[in-house]
């Protein structure tokens, strides 16, 4: 360790030397030095050594101390140095850089992921460099993509790949309105972004580079190429769009999925951008940060978690022991949060209103569930559905619900599930999901801590023998192609029935616990129909609990409050049938 002293020169005349300027330099000097000497024995020296005789203030000592005990060898002492460091709030801002300039990549990590740690532990991100001249960060955008190999993928990746390096700004903007373009790419689904054509262009780059960032060695590519630097000045100029920094926060974290970039990653000044955002009151930000920081988070974690897979709770580093895992599954055109959230309000809700959690949640299962029941690990899943293939995200991407469940079960055995007990929640389609990643796994000798840890399933309104949506088709705008995920919904569908009947013998087996709610109110679709989604007899598993309630198949999993029988039911079931294994 280096550490410079800098001082005005003096006469080298002796008789000039001797005056109240000299002597008081040199008291500083011999000060400075002692600190100096100070932190040298302590990051330097053995931990155990003593530091009664050097004369130095406790609190500067006691920073110095933490650091070199986060540098130890012993695993216990480095977390507990992490823990103590964010738990302190009374040291003065240069301390805190000081830590911040000399701590370890292990470390910061931590800091990232403590709950109470002080943001200034963390440096502001070193200067991007400048773009290239004549350029734009929608032509880079552009060229990153085109660096990337284009041999091998898939379809919905070429096609990605394909759309948002041949679409100009122009076209896009001549198309802003959702209008077709039969016999050319098309844009299915151009009228669901901003008004800015460059930054649609924008949003198809960065669909791409999702889609791209689930392969190791493209990621190797987007590093090497300055991805990291590009996708962060990005994020900080969309700070008005959380579309684009969500999938900016995807990308990133699928590139923290391959540990040897992790320096990188952090060098590049990403670990303050997430350890900021991984504190938002905002539920998805919070999240999808709380993901990439768990990946990166080596020290702690054994788990890896994939894109579309989210831990509502915990989001931080924590004592308190987890005990069983609490899954959420949603089902046609829902997602990992908004599915979840609380019935919404009759009145507009402003964004004030949705900063009071005690008023109004955005997703219950981490707010409400992760107060009431702190050991459980909630964890929400995404995935991509559509009503429709003109919807459709990927027009290549139709894939049935034995292709979904292989990709989803894969995905969260690789985050550990299976390995404590597990509950599974589930909305309409992503019951048949759970039903069929089940019946996967019974069959998979590698996934058999799946099955034995189950204990129990929460259906909200699953046609567990078929709905009405698909016998709608030619009435709806939206549905005049219906997807593949409506056409396995069928009543007539011969998977659909083989599923149930698997199913219902494999879950009396087991003996799994199970829950059935129903709603009891159409649900309008559009502003053409209104339709009975899922009727009581198809929501009738054959086991378990058959509850109805006065709601719509899009509110049957949102409760209007926290006292309401829709959750306080769910509640008590996820507790009753945890019961043993939260005592344990």
């Amino acid at each position: 360790m280096k550490s410079y002293i800098y001082v005005h020169t003096v006469s080298l005349d002796k008789r000039e030397n001797y005056g109240i300027t000299y002597q008081a330099r040199k008291e500083l000097h011999k000060a400075l030095r002692k600190v100096l000497a100070t932190s040298a024995k302590i990051l330097r020296g053995p931990f155990a050594d003593t530091f009664s005789t050097v004369d130095v203030e406790d609190h500067e000592c006691a920073v110095w101390l933490l650091l070199r005990k986060s540098q130890s060898g012993d695993r216990a002492a480095r977390l507990q140095a992490v823990q103590e460091m964010s738990e302190t709030h009374h040291w003065q801002d240069y301390q805190y850089r000081i830590i911040a300039q000399a701590c370890d990549l292990r470390t910061l990590i931590g800091l990232a992921r403590s709950k109470e740690s002080d943001l200034r532990f963390f440096l502001p991100p070193p200067p991007l460099p400048s773009l290239k001249e004549d350029s734009s960060i929608e032509e880079e955008l552009r060229q990153l993509l085109a660096s990337l190999p284009q041999t091998e993928l898939d379809e919905c990746i070429q096609y990605f790949t394909s759309l948002a390096l041949s679409e100009s700004s122009q076209s896009l903007a001549a198309q802003k309105g959702g209008l077709w373009c039969f016999g050319g790419n098309g844009l299915p689904y151009a009228e669901s972004f901003g008004e800015v054509p460059s930054a649609t262009v924008e949003m198809f780059c960065l669909e791409a580079l999702v889609k791209h960032s689930e392969i190791p060695t493209h990621c190797d590519k987007i590093e090497a190429n300055g991805g990291l630097q590009l996708l962060q000045r990005l994020y900080q100029l969309h700070k008005d769009c959380p579309k684009i920094q969500r999938n900016i926060m995807r990308i990133i974290g699928n590139m923290a999925l391959n540990e040897h970039l992790h320096s990188t990653i952090v060098r590049s000044g990403w670990v303050s951008i997430l350890a900021e955002a991984v504190k938002s009151h905002r539920i998805m930000e919070a999240s999808h940060a709380a993901r990439t920081l768990a990946n990166l988070d080596r020290e702690t974690m054994q788990e890896k978690y994939q894109d579309g897979v989210y831990v509502l709770h915990p989001q931080y580093r924590t004592s308190q022991p987890i005990k069983a895992d609490v899954l959420f599954i949603h089902g046609l055109m829902g997602a990992a949060f908004k599915t979840w959230r609380q019935q919404d309000s009759e009145q507009v809700l402003t964004e004030k209103i949705l900063e009071d959690e005690a008023s109004y949640t955005t997703c219950w299962p981490k707010t409400w569930l992760a107060r009431d029941c702190p050991a459980l690990r909630i964890i929400s899943v995404e995935y991509d559905t559509s009503l429709s293939d003109w919807r459709t995200r990927c027009p290549m991407e139709r894939k049935s619900i034995a292709f979904r469940s292989n990709e989803l079960l894969r995905k969260l055995r690789a985050a550990g599930v299976g390995d404590r007990p597990v509950i599974w929640v589930s909305h309409s389609m992503g019951g048949l999901l759970v039903k069929k990643m089940l019946l996967e796994a019974s069959k998979k000798p590698e996934m058999s801590t799946v099955i034995n840890n189950t204990r129990g399933i929460i259906f909200y309104s699953v046609p567990h023998h078929g709905s009405h949506l698909a016998e709608y088709s030619v009435n709806i705008r939206y549905l005049l192609f219906p997807s593949l995920e409506v056409k396995e919904l069928s009543k007539d569908s011969p998977a659909l029935k083989t599923l149930q009947d698997d199913f219902l013998e494999f879950a009396k087996d087991k003996n799994f616990q199970v829950l059935n709610f129903v709603e009891t109110l159409p649900t309008y679709i559009g502003s053409m129909i209104k339709l009975h989604v899922v009727p009581v007899e198809s929501a009738d598993l054959g086991i378990g609990d058959l509850i109805p309630v006065d709601v719509d198949h899009l509110n049957i999993c949102k409760p209007k409050k926290k006292d309401a029988f829709l959750y306080q039911r769910t509640l008590q079931f996820i507790c009753e049938t945890l019961a043993k294994d939260l005592e344990n």
